[in-house]
């Protein structure tokens, strides 16, 4: 599901990218991957938090999706020219990703999953596109947030089957993905790492 208006101006906020910041370096110290990793970037919007993997991750190969040409183009214009020659982007659907299995070390995700419908599908497509022992970094929220009796009137996203904490986690059970890190606002939403078993 695309974003709406006020979700663009957030998502491309400095207030969005300072919170990216501290993400991807809380990330790196409870995970760091080795330099020279092929990473997935789902819902990359305009590339913000891509600069800021490159910078924490040194990846050798950065692919970047989203479901919105107006990100991807976004993106393609915000990072300068040596990140560019690491970097593919692609329009993409997050339940159904154009990628061999067992492609990528690592996937990021800061908030996409919720947006997703069918997220279920798009968490196996995770797991489908990660090596054995890859990881999920993943920032996702819970719908008390934004579907609160103000956000809902604000905000676009999809209303029925959404994910609670209990949900996301058994999601990952099923799906052999083993939350390793994991810090949680009750009813809010969670910061996490999965490692592909």
């Amino acid at each position: 599901m695309k974003l709406n208006w006020i979700e663009r101006l957030y998502v491309n906020s400095p207030i969005r990218l300072a919170a990216q910041q501290l993400e991807v370096r809380w990330f790196a110290k409870k995970r760091p991957l080795d330099a020279g990793a092929t990473i997935l970037e789902i819902g990359c919007g305009r590339g913000a938090g891509a600069g800021i993997i490159f910078r924490e991750f040194r990846p050798a190969r950065l692919y970047l999706s989203d479901f919105d040409i107006r990100m991807v183009k976004q993106a393609r214009n915000y990072l300068d020219g040596k990140k560019q020659t690491k970097t593919h982007f692609c329009l993409a659907d997050a339940a159904n990703l154009p990628f061999d299995s067992q492609r990528f070390d690592a996937v990021f995700g800061f908030g996409f999953l919720h947006h997703v419908p069918q997220w279920r599908n798009a968490l196996a497509e995770v797991v489908r596109v990660l090596k054995a022992g890859g990881v999920y970094y993943l920032v996702e929220f819970y719908p008390q947030l934004y579907q609160n009796i103000i956000t809902k009137h604000l905000l676009f996203h999809p209303e029925r089957d959404r994910f609670k904490s209990n949900d996301l986690k058994s999601a990952f059970e099923m799906l052999d993905l083993s939350l390793a890190h994991a810090k949680e606002l009750k009813n809010m939403g969670i910061i996490g790492i999965g490692i592909k078993r």
